[in-house]
């Protein structure tokens, strides 16, 4: 069981930089014990002083905010440090990859347009991604305010004093909301790439638009399924043996498909800028296979491990994945 402590320490340093953490952690800690060695000299019990101590704390995400340094405005004080993790992440691999990839194919196709072409991507493609999951998370945020389930969220939106009862209790099998935000910002991302790869960016698409008979609706249905399952999950905050199937059908629902596409020669474009030279359709085709066989066991067994780690009452390292990128 953790403790009142932990928790109220858990939840300030989460919301601190890395690096910022285990001296904040010994600080807080500290500072705790001694009011709490204050008042248990005069007369009150260990719990009744933890109580006061904290209170007279307040809340720990304003408390973590004063130790950054930071206001958080864009989004919300709960989901801005998950926000900022994958947009960074997005920004930092996702889109240098897709750059590269764009400018490589023009080198094959026209060289003189590799610069154009690079910094047009690089612009649209940035653009997008930071507006659909922006979009993601403000959604999520106001769609959660009447019904959520981490006290700690509720007592930062609320006009109420925040009390030591509002910590959240750092389950070890529940996925939190900001887990949830990214999980759906990823599926957001995906099914935007996939529509607007076929209107936008380049005169012919990206992905092979005999798949729109069938294969792509199919991949956002699988998508969209992905996104209410890992709801479902956070709803019932628990990573059960039905959770693990179901995790499971709903990677291959979309991972089978898309592998079996690539090795059939049908998810490119073939008359996609540089994509008819045999070499770059068969690098870009082994990649994908690759990443997605990769991703998709990944997915597969880490959940199994959260899982199992839940079966066994294993105890919750609050500080470390957070906001996983499952």
């Amino acid at each position: 069981m953790t403790s009142l402590v932990d928790r109220y320490v858990f939840t300030a340093v989460r919301r601190v930089p890395e690096g910022q953490r285990a001296e904040i952690d010994r600080e807080l800690r500290s500072s705790i014990e001694d009011a709490v060695e204050a008042k248990m000299a005069g007369g009150a019990t260990r719990d009744e002083a933890v109580d006061a101590a904290l209170r007279e704390l307040g809340n720990p995400s304003r408390l973590a905010d004063h130790y950054a340094g930071r206001r958080n405005y864009l989004i919300g004080p709960e989901l801005y440090p998950g926000w900022r993790i994958l947009l960074k992440l997005l920004l930092t691999t996702v889109l240098p990859l897709v750059v590269v990839i764009t400018v490589v194919v023009q080198l094959v196709e026209d060289p003189s347009k590799a610069v154009g072409e690079g910094i047009g991507t690089l612009f649209s493609v940035g653009i997008n991604l930071v507006f659909w999951v922006t979009l993601v998370f403000a959604l999520i945020e106001r769609a959660g305010m009447r019904d959520l389930p981490t006290a700690d969220w509720v007592a930062v939106r609320s006009n109420r004093s925040w009390t030591p009862d509002d910590l959240p209790k750092y389950q070890p099998h529940a996925m939190t909301l900001g887990q949830l935000a990214t999980q759906l910002s990823w599926l957001a991302v995906l099914v935007a790439a996939l529509v607007l790869q076929q209107f936008t960016f380049t005169d012919q698409p990206l992905l092979d638009p005999a798949g729109w008979h069938l294969w792509w609706p199919l991949l956002i249905v699988a998508f969209l399924l992905r996104g209410v399952f890992y709801t479902v999950v956070y709803r019932q905050a628990a990573w059960t043996r039905a959770a693990v199937l179901g995790n499971a059908v709903a990677a291959l629902l979309w991972a089978v498909p898309t592998i079996w596409l690539l090795a059939a020669g049908r998810f490119f474009n073939p008359a996609f800028h540089g994509l008819d030279h045999a070499d770059v359709r068969h690098w870009a085709t082994a990649s994908m296979i690759v990443t997605v066989a990769v991703a998709t066991v990944w997915d597969i067994v880490d959940v199994i491990r959260r899982a199992s780690a839940a079966r066994r009452g294993v105890p919750a390292k609050p500080l470390d994945d957070l906001y996983t990128l499952v």
